[in-house]
């Protein structure tokens, strides 16, 4: 069973979907995009400088074009039995499943991105990746920490991303050093996405997700917050509701998918940090019943 997984923020690079615009499709769509927009993002994508991508009002849009255009152009070829996005990439997962609109799909990625950049400038806040330590220490060091500090990103075994304060952060970093850590890594992040301090966000993101129109998908979807498969059109719009404060469970996301017969996974978007993930989560769950391609 083929699983589409779309990736997030981070994966962008000058030059993304150039080689798309050739296509009459992607070219409409990328046209499309300039208008609702209101600037020409396609310019700053395909030869735009690193700082230009790393706008907030140009990273999340980019990478959502880049990954549903990509999808788009594989036209008969995109046949996905389930599939699944990193944060951003849920948004880029749900318009390749005919869930959202190709307008909907972006004026959602547009108003998510400016939510988060307010409630970025609300408390200065930050994320930290702490690897080679389980889950559930990370967790029970961060949950006896005074300050807002939560595990945000799931990425894979022995890599768990925290969110929080900075004080909290400066804190976990060293607590989790001491407790074996093999790197307690802080980010160059606006701000501490998936916690308890994108509250903001998350209501103003609310309004906007509640009035847009979802579709059941044309396959399951497996969400950040709820990793099991789900086509139903209110459960989609609660999980993307709570994923700017919730945690994103990527390991729990491709255990599920997996053990619901998910044997070839296909990363659609720029860069293949994703691929990376899997075949991590793949070699602890040690999954013999299928070859599991990536």
């Amino acid at each position: 069973m083929k699983a589409y997984i779309f990736p997030g923020q981070g994966a962008q690079f000058s030059g993304m979907g150039k080689d798309l615009y050739q296509n009459d499709e992607a070219k409409e769509l990328f046209e499309k995009a300039n208008e609702i927009i209101g600037f020409r993002i396609s310019d700053i994508m395909f030869s735009g400088s690193d700082e230009e991508l790393k706008q907030t009002n140009v990273t999340q849009p980019a990478i959502f074009l880049h990954s549903v255009i990509l999808a788009k152009t594989l036209g008969a070829e995109f046949k996905p039995d389930m599939v699944a996005g990193h944060s951003l990439g849920e948004f880029s997962a749900l318009v390749a499943a005919s869930a959202l609109s190709f307008e909907d799909g972006l004026r959602l990625v547009i108003a998510r991105a400016n939510a988060m950049q307010k409630a970025c400038e609300i408390q200065p806040s930050t994320m930290a990746a702490i690897l080679g330590l389980a889950d559930e220490v990370v967790e029970g060091i961060c949950a006896d920490i005074p300050e807002v500090v939560v595990p945000a990103n799931y990425n894979c075994p022995g890599q768990l991303v925290i969110s929080g304060s900075l004080e909290g952060i400066d804190i976990a970093c060293q607590k989790l050093t001491e407790a074996g850590a093999k790197r307690a890594l802080k980010l160059n992040v606006g701000g501490a996405f998936h916690s308890p301090l994108m509250e903001p966000a998350r209501l103003e993101l609310q309004q906007a997700i509640e009035q847009t129109v979802i579709q059941a998908p044309v396959c399951p979807i497996y969400q950040n917050v709820d990793p099991t498969p789900n086509t139903d059109p209110e459960k989609i719009k609660l999980n993307l509701i709570t994923q700017l404060t919730g945690a994103v469970r990527w390991t729990q996301t491709v255990e599920s998918m997996l053990a619901n017969g998910a044997d070839e996974f296909i990363e659609v978007g720029p860069g293949n940090v994703l691929q990376g993930l899997v075949k991590k989560v793949s070699r602890e769950v040690k999954t013999s019943s299928a070859t599991v391609t990536v």
